[in-house]
């Protein structure tokens, strides 16, 4: 997906709020905010808006001298999350379709920012979606069957991952297709390097989702996945897996419009106008949709 001038405004947001949320001084977010308008005029808008995401908070590492500016608020999210986490799986085991309640789970995963709002309640916001999955099902953009069709068949499973926090509720869906289908093989992709909020391989081994899934880095460094920046074992399994679940808006962005002949299904909120343009959607639908 390309860059829309529309998206412009939202670097300048996102340096300055993300600036806030790490603390950085008046004096630094001016400095970031003055960075960032000096690389808006060499940036083509025929590049997806992920690699201006990465340009951003490149700016922010700078400024604030740190390689992993997200760390403690990462770690948070996994924690916060982790502590509910029986709970939902509970949820799973009571529902009627526990594949298509993961499938809620990851979602509410996906559509709650712990960065952005410390007074963010999980639980209840997650019983919330789950409460509304009745009319998820009559969106013309969650397509359940065409995924479970699929899923049915696969015997290889790319699951590519998106941010911390997130993350629990993705191990949750990984676990109820590992206990429907024991004899598929599951692999979670991640980061190569710290970028905003979104996992790395410490995240996954931390909430444990190497017990149910193999655990690869995509080598991607930006938030979603550019193919061209990804390394050659990702490229392999993403070519040869039977289904990938591409979670998330950043990795939607970096993979949808690529002419791709890969049987890719998205699993995101959509989060901004511009995106639920794309997919003809409003902003905060659910979206389950075959590239």
């Amino acid at each position: 997906m390309k860059t829309y001038l529309e998206c412009i405004p939202c670097f300048f947001k996102q340096g300055i709020e993300s600036a806030k949320i790490l603390g950085a001084t008046k004096d630094q977010q001016k400095q970031i905010v003055d960075e960032i308008a000096k690389t808006i005029p060499c940036f083509p808008l025929d590049s997806s808006p992920p690699e201006m995401g990465k340009i951003v908070h490149d700016i922010i590492k700078k400024v604030l001298k740190a390689d992993d500016p997200y760390k403690q608020l990462k770690q948070e999210s996994n924690q916060i999350a982790l502590s509910i986490y029986k709970k939902l799986k509970q949820k799973v085991i009571n529902s009627e379709d526990k594949l298509l309640t993961g499938l809620h789970l990851s979602i509410a995963g996906n559509i709650i920012d712990y960065g952005a709002n410390h007074n963010v309640h999980p639980e209840r916001e997650v019983l919330k979606i789950l409460d509304s999955k009745n009319t998820i099902l009559n969106k013309r953009h969650f397509h359940y069957l065409a995924f479970k069709k699929r899923l049915e068949k696969a015997d290889l499973i790319l699951f590519i991952g998106d941010n911390a926090g997130e993350i629990v509720f993705d191990k949750i869906l990984a676990e109820e297709i590992k206990n429907l289908y024991p004899a598929k093989k599951l692999v979670y992709a991640v980061r190569e390097t710290p970028i905003i909020n979104d996992i790395t391989t410490e995240d996954a081994l931390f909430v444990g989702m190497d017990e149910t899934a193999q655990i690869i880095s995509s080598g991607s460094d930006i938030p979603g996945t550019l193919l061209s920046r990804c390394n050659d074992e990702f490229l392999s399994l993403f070519h040869r897996a039977d289904i990938i679940i591409s979670k998330g808006q950043g990795n939607f962005e970096t993979l949808a419009d690529k002419n791709l002949s890969v049987p890719l299904f998205f699993l995101l909120t959509v989060k901004c106008p511009v995106v639920g343009d794309k997919l003809n959607a409003k902003i905060g639908d659910f979206i389950l949709k075959p590239l």
